[in-house]
């Protein structure tokens, strides 16, 4: 009754609801950029990243050396971390919201497979056709043929496109994949530790280049998904009464698949495969801030970027100076607390 009455309170207070996303958000950025080898003051990153940024004048005189590790080490790390898991946490929201399937994430249509399988393509045959761009073009290149190919598939298999045929694709489709990335591990020789580090996930050692780089594929894709807010609400009442709400279910299906998956397929092309943020952090959102698409979708923005952050902080961090692959922490963090909120589900059925 309790939870009852602080989700209706938030969902009826939604300034309340966003000021706390977005300082929570500016808060793991600070502590992102603040904490490492070397601990740099709350303060000081304020002032300077608001001399850097802002070009204000706030009369702190800070070394260049400090500067150096703010403003082209860590800052561009905390940035793309941010839009890395915004990506995932948003792309899972909709995935969730289009399939009405509570496992459905980023993964579940094997756009990651497909996305991974052109980045270890490169790293395998050690291919330099657009320089140190080739790998995340092709990242992003394979996970949309992926999404392209289910799509297809599920159409020859069955002429209306469902849900269920479109999820027993993508898991199809993502074991075929898998089994050939599999093979290329086994028949990598010097590629192998680096492509295993790449399969595992990391923002580490990315300059401004990787966040330009997703940037776009982001603000799109994410503007799509957000201006179809609506319509996913509609649809998880079912595709006949979307359909008679007015709702063109099958190329609006299409739309999100596709805006999500690029999206996707651009956030593993730059990090690697980093799982369950877009699993977790949409239904802990659901939990505590209702179901509605229209605040679901942007909040899961701001804390899929947020939680990023803070597992990356993690992964640097509690080993220091050895820093773990970031999936390995968003997997430790988010198994758990996955299994928790399905526990609580089914109890909640139960009773």
């Amino acid at each position: 009754m309790r939870k009852l009455s602080i989700q209706t309170y938030l969902e009826n207070n939604r300034f309340i609801t966003y000021s706390v996303a977005i300082l929570f958000t500016i808060g793991a950025m600070m502590l992102g950029v603040s904490i490492g080898s070397v601990s740099i003051p709350l303060s000081e990153v304020a002032h300077l990243m608001i001399q850097s940024l802002l070009h204000l004048d706030m009369g702190l005189s800070v070394d260049e050396t400090t500067t150096n590790i703010v403003m082209k080490i860590r800052l561009p790390r905390v940035v793309l971390a941010f839009f890395v898991g915004a990506s995932l946490a948003i792309c899972g929201a909709a995935f969730q919201g289009l399939l009405k399937n509570p496992l459905a994430d980023p993964y579940t249509l094997g756009v990651s497979s497909g996305a991974s399988f052109g980045a270890v393509l490169v790293i395998f045959y050690g291919i330099t056709i657009f320089g140190p761009f080739t790998l995340p073009i092709f990242a992003i290149f394979g996970g949309f043929l992926t999404i392209i190919a289910v799509i297809m598939f599920a159409r020859i298999v069955q002429e209306t496109l469902s849900m269920e045929m479109i999820i027993l694709t993508g898991i199809i489709i993502s074991s075929f994949l898998g089994s050939l990335l599999s093979l290329m591990v086994a028949l990598s020789g010097e590629e192998l530790r680096q492509i295993i580090h790449w399969l595992l996930g990391s923002v580490s050692m990315r300059s401004w280049n990787y966040t330009l780089m997703i940037l776009p594929f982001f603000i799109i894709g994410s503007l799509i998904l957000l201006f179809s807010a609506s319509e996913l609400n509609a649809l998880s009442f079912g595709e006949e009464r979307a359909h008679h709400l007015g709702v063109n279910v099958q190329t609006r299906k299409m739309l999100i698949l596709l805006s999500a998956s690029v999206v996707t397929g651009a956030a593993v092309a730059v990090s690697g495969t980093i799982g369950f943020v877009g699993l977790v952090i949409p239904h802990m959102i659901r939990i505590v801030f209702g179901t509605d698409h229209r605040h679901l979708l942007p909040l899961s923005i701001f804390y899929g970027g947020s939680f990023l952050i803070l597992a990356d902080l993690v992964a640097r961090t509690i080993v220091a100076p050895v820093e773990l692959p970031i999936g390995v922490i968003t997997a430790i963090i988010g198994a758990p607390v996955f299994a928790l909120i399905l526990f609580r589900q089914r109890k909640e059925r139960s009773v």
